[in-house]
């Protein structure tokens, strides 16, 4: 893309959001899973346009009593949104003009299938699924229902991260780069070791288990802490280097790696936590290597940089987070750059005040929300389209797999949606569902 038609571009994009749903009427919203970050979305859409919380769905009584409330507060109607236990149940009901999926990560294929067939447009978090052939289903099922659907990757709409992709990656300040280097070194795998417990009397554990495999209840699984059972995503690969993947692949015009290779395991930490403490993985562009590297013991190397990517090119260095940028070029005597995070307390002054908010993401979920509300307007594709949500959990995942596989390489086909010569690997592209649950296929278009 040349300069003129990028900033013609980028110009349109920019308008876009307000002009799509400014006059539009309310759009009834539903949101499936209620519980951290569901709040957090949520809220942050009725910041930014007229819409109605009507059903709100949670197997958690309290957390969906809670959010039904906050609702009733926030919403311009204050009217209580009704509140369902079942999903399904939800949905029948063909009212709904988006649903929201903030389920743990096992839960999000089933329902973004059935709310796209039902009529309803889409915002599903990160990562889309826990297997590739579920993710190819959600894909389908988007396609063929004619629905937007966007994932939960802010990244692509976070203010100082535009910036830096603008002004220093598409302005080629960087020259030549070779390799970006993404990581996560916080301490976030679960260290207790508490016992396993009949279920809370409010939560139905066998809904929430869902296709799933069946554990004993444990404190640890819920809530939020479930991350820390491969049974319900997909570790800190799934996580958190899907962000930073999915983020390169977006600041760099990147689509699918050729290949991924992946090492690890449980090195450190020994706890009821089941995923890897330590993992390294190779995304391989071609004349880009994307590295990942996470360690959820010890010292980052570089304290302001804790979670983020390095991009590094023959003029210079881009170092990106979700807190800040900087630039450092080689160029003897040219000046390097810094930009925090923006944040906009004094315009939406609930962000001061609600609880578990991550106060610096807010300004891109607002901005990934409007987003989402201009491509429902037009009918096309948001920036972090369910394609794109694919493409980049797919290949988190591949690098599970890879790990799994004793760290061999793994090339995927893209056409084909499997890896080439290697059927133990492509075995592994679906997990197993609990009955009576049944695995997704990938409908025709």
């Amino acid at each position: 893309m040349n300069r003129r038609r990028f900033l013609q571009t980028g110009a349109a994009a920019a308008a876009a959001p307000a002009y799509a749903f400014q006059d539009q009427k309310p759009k009834r919203v539903g949101m499936i899973g209620s519980g951290w970050y569901g709040k957090s979305d949520i809220f942050r859409l009725v910041q930014v346009a007229p819409v109605e919380i009507v059903s709100l769905c949670d197997v958690d009584k309290n957390m969906l009593a809670q959010a039904a409330d906050m609702a009733a507060s926030r919403q311009a109607s204050k009217k209580r949104p009704r509140t369902y236990a079942d999903y399904r149940e939800m949905l029948k009901e063909k009212d709904l003009d988006i649903v929201i999926v903030d389920t743990p990560d096992h839960w999000h294929a089933l329902p973004t299938i059935e709310a796209v067939k039902s009529g309803a447009d889409v915002w599903v978090q990160k990562p889309i699924s826990v297997d590739i052939v579920e993710g190819q289903a959600m894909l389908a099922a988007a396609r063929k229902y004619k629905r937007v659907v966007q994932v939960g990757t802010q990244r692509r709409s976070t203010p100082h991260l535009i910036e830096a992709r603008d002004r220093f990656l598409r302005e080629g300040k960087l020259g030549k780069i070779g390799v970006v280097e993404i990581y996560c070194y916080y301490q976030m795998r679960a260290r207790q070791n508490p016992p396993d417990t009949a279920p809370p009397d409010y939560l139905d554990y066998e809904m929430w288990t869902g296709p799933a495999p069946m554990r004993p209840y444990n404190s640890l699984v819920h809530p939020r802490s479930w991350r820390a059972f491969m049974e319900y995503g997909n570790g800190i690969m799934g996580d958190m280097c899907i962000h930073m993947l999915d983020m390169v692949r977006w600041m760099l015009d990147l689509g699918w790696p050729k290949s991924v290779s992946s090492t690890g395991g449980i090195l450190v930490e020994k706890s009821k936590a089941n995923i890897p403490d330590t993992q390294t993985a190779t995304f391989d562009f071609g004349d880009l290597k994307v590295i990942w590297q996470h360690r959820a013991w010890g010292a980052p190397p570089d304290p302001a940089y804790p979670w983020g990517a390095t991009f590094y090119g023959d003029k210079g260095t881009l170092k990106t987070s979700v807190m800040s940028y900087d630039f450092i070029p080689l160029e003897k005597g040219a000046a390097p750059v810094h930009k925090d995070v923006t944040y906009e307390l004094d315009q939406y002054p609930e962000d001061r005040t609600e609880q578990a908010l991550e106060r610096h993401v807010a300004p891109a979920i607002r901005a990934h929300m409007k987003d989402f509300l201009a491509a429902i307007g037009t009918r096309g594709k948001p920036v972090a389209d369910i394609e794109q949500g694919y493409m980049s959990t797919a290949s988190c995942i591949l690098a599970n797999l890879s790990l799994q596989l004793g760290g061999r390489t793994l090339v995927w086909d893209r056409a084909k949606g499997r890896v080439s010569g290697d059927e133990e690997a492509n075995r592994l592209l679906r997990r197993p569902y609990r009955k009576p649950w049944v695995h997704p296929e990938p409908e025709k278009v």
